[in-house]
């Protein structure tokens, strides 16, 4: 029996929709009762780091979470085109299994758009999914087509790509820029050869972690500076921990700079 047809996706296209702001572990919080992680505010509930962007070519994935299948269930995302990684960690690459359901539905494998570590860590985490069995495996596996990225411009679903070198503590990882929008989620350093990337944007998105500083990503205050000096018309913050609640924060921040929230959607110039 052939597999029935997606449902029709909602119209993302032009957009950008945050699916999480969420640091690593999510807000709430397990086990915290701060104020934060027991707000009814919705704005407070931050499930982790990801988004899609309605391009000309389909939806384009941006990180697969732990979280995926909630965030593609809450906005309606029935369809992802293609997936495209910043980088390697946890929070950001194992809900790649539940991106298996998407190659029957589109008739082919899922293509995957990273780095070299990232495909080394996708190999070794999911190896059941490229083991040379993994025909015999007991359940469906993701069917995975990767196209490598570097720094180098590219293309993908009719749409170009500028990668954005970050580091993230000792880690390297990309940032991204579609036209005027750029997304640099899990950074506290932008190279300078990265700086002249940023220029003339409409939006940043911006790791902000916490108001303390950290090891591997931006404080708030770290990041307010940076948004400064890259002058985009309006910075979005992401990647946040408890530590920042929703509307105390947003009141405090310089004009044209706001926390990002889950369910944003953001038009694409």
């Amino acid at each position: 029996m052939p597999w029935p047809k997606a449902l029709e996706t909602a119209d993302v296209t032009g957009q950008m929709v945050v699916l999480g702001t969420g640091t690593s572990v999510g807000v709430p919080v397990v086990g915290c009762g701060c104020d934060v992680c027991t707000s009814s505010d919705p704005h407070n509930k931050r499930l982790r780091c990801s988004l899609v962007l309605g391009l000309p070519g389909g939806t384009l994935l941006v990180d697969t979470t732990p979280d995926l299948r909630t965030q593609l269930l809450r906005e309606k995302i029935g369809l992802v085109h293609a997936t495209l990684y910043t980088h390697d960690h946890a929070d950001h690459v194992f809900g790649l299994d539940d991106l298996r359901l998407f190659p029957y539905y589109l008739g082919h494998a899922m293509p995957v758009y990273c780095e070299e570590q990232v495909e080394a860590r996708i190999r070794k985490s999911f190896d059941y999914a490229f083991a040379h069995e993994a025909s015999n495996y007991a359940g469906g596996v993701p069917q995975i087509a990767f196209q490598r990225i570097t720094t180098e411009p590219f293309e993908v679903l009719g749409t170009p790509v500028v990668p954005i070198r970050l580091t993230h503590g000792r880690f390297r990882v990309l940032g991204f820029r579609f036209g005027n929008v750029a997304y640099c989620t899990d950074t506290n350093t932008i190279p300078e050869e990265s700086w002249p990337k940023l220029a003339g944007l409409d939006v940043l998105i911006l790791d902000a972690l916490r108001p303390k500083s950290h090891p591997t990503h931006f404080s708030l205050d770290e990041a307010v500076e940076v948004a400064k000096r890259v002058g985009a018309k309006r910075t979005y913050f992401t990647h946040m921990s408890h530590d920042l609640e929703h509307e105390a924060t947003n009141r405090a921040l310089p004009e044209g700079m706001e926390l990002a929230y889950d369910g944003l959607r953001i038009p694409l110039t």
